[in-house]
């Protein structure tokens, strides 16, 4: 009697559990609930695949809620992919499920990524569809998907082994090793702008040639178009690619009125001769790189209204070789690890000797000393000049290798974060303008015996100017 009434009470309580289970709402009152009406994904590139992105679909009902189908509105013409719940909506199933359960208080979670089709565009094109909840009840919900495609010519291991122009008349998406061949020239026209998957760069035994003009500037950047945070896009990050490197066998290399950006290495010089020029750099930044900014081995540069800023590593490295700078700005407050290295970083070895020229230029940064040189070879092979440049180093009592030079101390850069000198350098938010504030000591300083008609920016320097890359402008 007792065995008889346990298992009536067991199956009691398990008809119960079951009907509760089982207990789906078909009232037009109940409804999903979803973390985002609009799922964004960004600006893309088409042919590109996105990365994926979700939302998390809540049933915060007094019962279940079953869905006769969730479909793609516009089934396969957006490019939109899909998975419901671990479920594709792939081409064979119509690009749809049907019967998903969602029970009282669960969820269940979306992912979505998307290779939007070309569109035979030159400005970026809106793409979107709809991912439609259909319930038992007869009523539809909907989450908008969309994203900005913008149709780009895309190379993967591009060998440049002949003559060749790129223009900006589309972005250009490169992946793996863009390579200039020994003999060959690539020209990169004004207004051109390669991004750069990761791990991608250019690599150069023959010529470059980057012929941005002001206001229309070539830009080596990384691809990622999306954000990390909400206040933080990936192309603020660094080491989203590798970078240009010049191999021994590269020689009069020109890169004007150029922008490149959040690399691993900026630029690479490897060991030449010294009586060719290796690599002429005007109106250049090199800013935010993950490794070094400008490495030089052995080789013979010229950098004239250049910016080199913010780099894990120096901003500039030299050993050996011929360089001379003029009217630069080298600022090192890269903001993502305290062991950074210094501003500026040059040495010479007893087999490559160095001579280094550094005029009407800024050399700072957080720390209390940003200049670094060191020789492992006799001094007649340690040839260096500072001559009218502020310098944030201990000072050096050496009328021949410093003329007319500022040393900074503590209070002038480290405890206001470079707002002596510059208009932003906000750690927070990763955005830095290193053209000059009013408050800096650096204008009207420069020495006009070392000439530069125009600025970083192409602006027509004064009969005094200023010291750095950028020329004051009135900030009204």
């Amino acid at each position: 009697m007792r065995f008889s009434l346990l298992l009536w009470v067991v199956a009691l309580l398990v008809f119960a559990g079951c009907e509760d289970d089982e207990s789906f709402s078909v009232s037009q009152s109940d409804r999903l609930w979803f973390t985002a009406d609009t799922l964004k994904m960004d600006t893309l590139f088409s042919a590109v695949p996105s990365i994926t992105k979700s939302f998390w679909v809540h049933n915060d009902n007094g019962k279940g809620l079953r869905c006769t189908s969730v479909r793609l509105e516009r089934g396969n013409q957006s490019g939109f992919r899909v998975n419901v719940d671990g479920v594709y909506l792939s081409r064979d199933a119509g690009y749809q499920t049907s019967g998903v359960e969602i029970r009282k208080g669960d969820s269940l979670r979306v992912f979505v990524e998307l290779t939007s089709p070309g569109n035979g565009k030159q400005t970026p094109q809106l793409v979107e569809d709809n991912l439609v909840f259909l319930l038992e009840s007869g009523r539809e919900q909907k989450v908008n998907l969309n994203a900005w495609s913008w149709d780009a010519t895309k190379y993967t291991d591009l060998h440049i082994a002949k003559d060749t122009m790129l223009t900006g008349e589309k972005p250009i998406v490169v992946y793996g090793k863009l390579t200039v061949e020994t003999g060959a020239t690539l020209t990169l026209a004004a207004g051109t702008t390669l991004y750069f998957h990761h791990g991608a760069g250019i690599d150069v035994y023959g010529r470059l040639q980057c012929l941005g003009e002001p206001g229309n500037e070539v830009t080596l950047r990384g691809d990622r178009l999306d954000w990390m945070f909400d206040y933080l896009p990936y192309d603020l990050m660094s080491g989203l690619w590798a970078g240009v490197r010049f191999y021994e066998p590269s020689y009069d290399n020109v890169m004007s009125f150029t922008d490149l950006h959040s690399s691993f290495d900026g630029i690479v010089c490897d060991s030449a001769d010294v009586n060719k020029q290796k690599l002429t750099l005007k109106n250049m930044t090199v800013h935010n790189c993950q490794g070094t900014g400008l490495g030089m081995s052995n080789c013979r540069v010229t950098a004239e209204n250049c910016q080199f800023t913010n780099t894990l590593k120096a901003c500039v490295d030299m050993t050996g070789g011929n360089v001379a700078m003029n009217f630069c700005t080298l600022a090192q407050f890269y903001p993502f690890d305290g062991n950074r290295g210094p501003a500026l970083n040059f040495r010479s070895t007893t087999t490559m000797p160095l001579k280094l020229s550094c005029t009407n230029s800024i050399v700072t940064g957080y720390a209390e000393d940003v200049v670094m040189g060191s020789t492992e070879g006799e001094e007649e092979a340690f040839d260096y000049l500072f001559e009218t440049c502020i310098l944030r180093t201990p000072k050096v009592d050496d009328e021949v290798r410093m003329k007319d030079v500022v040393f900074e101390d503590v209070e002038d850069t480290a405890s206001v974060q470079g707002e002596k000198h510059f208009k932003l350098v906000n750690v927070d938010t990763q955005h830095y303008d290193f053209r000059l504030s009013a408050k800096s000591t650096a204008i009207d300083k420069g020495n006009p015996a070392y000439p530069a008609d125009n600025d970083r920016d192409g602006n027509k320097r004064g009969e005094k100017p200023d010291v750095g890359c950028f020329e004051f402008l009135s900030e009204e």
